[in-house]
């Protein structure tokens, strides 16, 4: 949710972001409509004062003053009852829009449709070279024994997979590794609900807008009935939990920033990729994922400072594995409502003879707390709201894609990452049975 008196000094500044993000929302109509209610919510206020005065004073009245001032009153309920119905649905798509409305990308944001036009920055390790034929992920876990998507899918349908034996083990040490790993940057561990209400979706503005990507939780309560609604959704990603944690709180500033990550499940319909990346793991319906979120002050270079703070936890992790990576600049086209700055991590994946996306890390200063209501106290007094971050420290089994391929052998084993073996008991191949 954007500041209205902001959007109100300078209106082309965000129908100009909403163009370069690709949303579909008319700024100056939601101005129009905002100008209207302004003029309609006094008017209506001032009937009903007027209403509740009068009301008080009639058991005081006698005779033809009294039935002359009823008669009046009734008619003023009337055309207020009238006003009122017309404010309700006002205020109802007034809410609905606002709630649209974009965010302003920063000025060194590069303008571009979709990921295609992100820009790189910089890159980190050397591409893989192999003296054999390499095999995919796909290949290599169904020899190893340790991915089945073919069962996966038997039960729950497409873009589900089992990872099994060594791969399931895998998974957890990369995911204890990095979690070991931001303890010692002094975050805060959480295993959040991976089921959040509405008010949490739409808080870290993934509704509205996103509900196509989501699962919904309900119940059926005969066979062929409609499905009632919960009120409940399986979350994305815990940036949804987490960054909630919060909401429709007062901090002090002495306890800025809090340094958070969150270790869930994850749920993505992937509505609108089909036959997108149909092929293994890298696009799916569950996952797990450490996000780290970061509540600090209202700063921008304390914001900024953050975001690199961020941004560099991750790339450590992939260092300490020595998987090859680039980041790149998100252009504006790519990126969410909320987003003013972001930075993708793509890690090289051999099969795909590319680098693909593993990592996100957002900045929104305070886009999400006002709509979570998340505010902290200056050492003056002022109550101001928070600005948020928040960053994929890691993504599995996306991530077991680049390891899988880029530590395989020619006997079709996998070497495992050095960092990632006193997980694993101190095994250092996963090889055939």
């Amino acid at each position: 949710m954007i500041d209205l008196v902001d959007l109100r000094n300078r209106p082309d500044a965000y129908a100009d972001a909403a163009k370069k993000k690709r949303i579909g929302v008319d700024v100056h109509a939601f101005l129009k409509l905002d100008d209207q209610r302004r003029a309609l919510l006094p008017a209506v206020e001032q009937m009903r004062a007027k209403r509740n005065a009068v009301s008080k004073q009639v058991p005081t009245m006698k005779g033809d003053e009294k039935q002359k001032v009823i008669a009046e009153m009734k008619q003023l309920s009337e055309e207020l009852k009238v006003k009122e119905e017309q404010l309700n649905a006002m205020e109802e798509e007034w809410k609905t829009l606002q709630l649209m409305l974009p965010s302003i990308p920063l000025q060194r944001v590069p303008v571009g449709k979709d990921d295609t036009e992100n820009e790189e920055i910089r890159t980190w390790g050397e591409k893989p070279t192999f003296a054999f034929e390499p095999k995919d992920h796909v290949i290599l876990g169904e020899e190893l024994d340790i991915i089945d998507i073919p069962r996966g899918v038997k039960v729950g349908g497409s873009r589900m997979y089992f990872l099994k034996g060594d791969g399931a083990r895998l998974e957890l040490a990369v995911l204890l590794f990095t979690l070991d790993h931001l303890r010692k940057k002094g975050f805060t561990m959480f295993l959040p609900p991976v089921l959040a209400n509405y008010q949490a979706m739409m808080g870290t503005s993934y509704f509205p807008g996103g509900e196509e990507q989501a699962y919904a939780v309900g119940v059926q309560k005969k066979r062929g009935e409609p499905i009632e609604s919960d009120d409940l959704y399986l979350i994305g990603t815990s940036e949804v939990s987490v960054t909630s944690y919060h909401s429709d709180e007062l901090l002090k500033i002495e306890e800025l920033p809090k340094r958070y990550c969150g270790l869930s499940n994850c749920f993505r319909r992937e509505a609108g990729t089909y036959g997108k990346d149909t092929k293994g793991l890298y696009r799916i319906h569950q996952f797990q994922k450490v996000e780290q979120v970061v509540l600090c002050e209202a700063d921008a270079d304390v914001s900024a400072e953050m975001h690199k703070e961020l941004l560099t936890n991750a790339e450590e992790v992939l260092q300490a594995m020595k998987l090859p990576y680039r980041v790149v600049d998100v252009c504006t086209g790519d990126m969410g409502r909320g987003q003013i700055y972001k930075n993708d991590i793509e890690t090289w994946m051999p099969s795909r003879g590319n680098y693909g996306e593993t990592h996100s890390c957002s900045t929104f200063y305070d886009f999400q707390s006002r709509r979570l209501n998340i505010k902290y106290e200056t050492a003056d007094g002022q109550k101001k709201f928070v600005h948020t971050l928040n960053n994929t420290c890691i993504a599995s089994p996306r991530i077991l894609i680049p390891i899988l391929e880029i530590y395989q052998n020619a006997d079709g084993s996998v070497t495992i990452p050095e960092v990632l073996r006193p997980y694993m008991a101190g095994q250092e191949r996963i090889a055939h049975a």
